[in-house]
């Protein structure tokens, strides 16, 4: 574009460009513009109609430059014409084949993924900014976060674990001394499974066990809180996240590094006490390695015994 610096009414020397995003299509060619009208909202989950059956319109931006007067009734020609070099332009540049489904592309199976047919994992503090694609998915299933902890002489407060922000998302972190699982649907609806008492210093385990109700996407669930292997509250979510929980925001272990999914603190919240661990279980019958090899050991003790 240096060259628009010395003339600013020279022309463009880029005389083509294709567009396309959810099969929306454009292609510009000297002046002129030809594009499909969207067809549905970008958030229409499951609708789509064939590729051909797009509309298109067509403007001649040199007289248009806000694209008003639809000339594509007028001259079918012109439009035909640029129909097909978008198709020269989209293999060109390999766009094809063509896929006009929306908010099924952006779910939670991100490609690539470093966690699909895995259903454990344990983090570590200093394990921040780990975007979705890395990050275990608990969406539509039951999973369970378990966070093993020690608080200080004088207390402690901060994140343990989040994912998301302001925006969706959930965390589980203490709130003066309390600990709290907090639980974002796209700020319209919020969940908050919180501890009545202070964590006492010492050693804790932590853990919120939420066991999804089933029958689709984004359906509800039971969200268990326990402390030391004791009950201390439990809430139903009549509704759950159903396909991204964020598109920037990531899983932090320690602090929140983006937003705040909860309105309770402000970011970063570092944790002041000390995490030796955070393991996040996914599925309803599945244990730990830690159980599983107890449970070999158990069935190899009582083989002996016998």
């Amino acid at each position: 574009m240096v060259y628009t610096f010395d003339s600013a009414t020279a022309p463009s020397t880029h005389r083509t460009q294709y567009f396309e995003m959810f099969a929306n299509r454009a292609i510009y060619n000297d002046g002129w513009v030809a594009a499909t009208t969207p067809p549905l909202p970008p958030w229409a989950s499951g609708k789509t109609i064939p590729i051909d059956d797009y509309k298109w319109e067509l403007y001649d931006v040199t007289k248009d430059f806000s694209e008003a007067n639809n000339l594509a009734a007028q001259n079918p020609k012109k439009l035909r014409e640029l129909q097909e070099l978008f198709w020269i332009e989209a293999a060109k540049n390999n766009v094809l084949p063509l896929d006009n489904s929306k908010i099924e592309r952006m779910n939670v199976d991100n490609r690539p993924s470093l966690t699909r047919g895995r259903s454990e994992f344990t983090f570590y503090p200093g394990m921040n900014r780990i975007p979705e694609g890395t990050a275990p998915s608990i969406l539509n299933k039951s999973f369970r976060v378990t966070a093993n902890v020690s608080i200080p002489s004088n207390g402690a407060e901060g994140v343990i674990v989040t994912q998301g922000g302001r925006f969706n998302g959930w965390g589980l972190y203490l709130l003066d001394g309390k600990p709290v699982f907090h639980y974002n649907l796209v700020g319209a609806q919020r969940y908050d499974v919180a501890g009545p008492d202070k964590l006492s210093p010492g050693t804790h385990t932590v853990v919120v066990d939420f066991k999804y109700g089933g029958g689709g996407v984004g359906k509800g669930g039971l969200a268990t809180l326990s402390v030391d292997g004791k009950k201390v509250t439990e809430v139903t979510f009549a509704r759950t996240i159903p396909f991204r929980i964020s598109a920037d925001e990531t899983l932090d272990i320690g602090e929140d590094t983006g937003t705040p999914v909860s309105e309770d603190y402000h970011v970063p919240f570092k944790f002041t006490g000390t995490i030796a661990k955070v393991v996040i279980l996914l599925g309803d019958e599945k244990m730990t390695e830690a159980d599983q090899k107890a449970k070999e050991q158990a069935a190899e003790n009582f083989a002996v015994s016998e």
